[in-house]
């Protein structure tokens, strides 16, 4: 019979998850100003464990108060930085080692499962709207988006976010 887990039970089965190899993640944040779709970024990345969030474009950080509602405390277990322009967070990924992907309907954008995923990599998302900057865009390694099936041709940033985290994640997993 399935049962829900027990607290013990649950700790155990993360602590498998956590032995698997991964490399670092890391994500600039490209203007994203909903403060409840940077929560729910957060969430994930703690989540997930992500190594590091750059917010670039005048993006909401984690000291606006209503990102609490949605990130409920996960800000304390990530490392995070305000900077002025995304081409400069790109720069600094770059130089740490990561390999810069777009997430982005873009004309050369691959399917998100398409891309080897592995090593080091750093995700930009971009704004609600207006998505990632063309200059930013051009900086970037490669541009993946994810497919959709459905009339909507583009989903909440959050919602693509995690989507990308975790395919990140569960691609290291089966390399694992």
């Amino acid at each position: 019979m399935n049962e829900n887990l027990s607290g013990t039970e649950l700790k155990r089965l993360h602590r498998q998850w956590r032995k698997k190899p991964r490399g670092k993640l890391a994500i600039i944040v490209d203007g994203v100003q909903g403060p409840y779709n940077i929560g729910s970024i957060l969430r994930t990345a703690a989540a997930e464990r992500v190594d590091y969030i750059w917010f670039a474009a005048n993006a909401t950080t984690p000291e606006n108060s209503k990102v609490g509602k949605t990130a409920l405390g996960s800000d304390r277990y990530l490392e995070w930085k305000a900077i002025e322009s995304t081409t400069a967070a790109i720069s600094e990924a770059g130089a740490l080692g990561y390999k810069i992907i777009a997430l982005e309907l873009a004309t050369d954008s691959l399917p998100i499962f398409d891309i080897d995923l592995s090593g080091n990599i750093c995700f930009v998302i971009g704004h609600e709207d207006r998505g990632i900057g063309s200059k930013a865009l051009t900086q970037c390694d490669l541009s993946s988006y994810i497919p959709q099936l459905g009339k909507i041709g583009s989903l909440n940033v959050a919602v693509a976010a995690s989507i990308a985290i975790y395919e990140i994640r569960r691609q290291s997993w089966m390399r694992g």
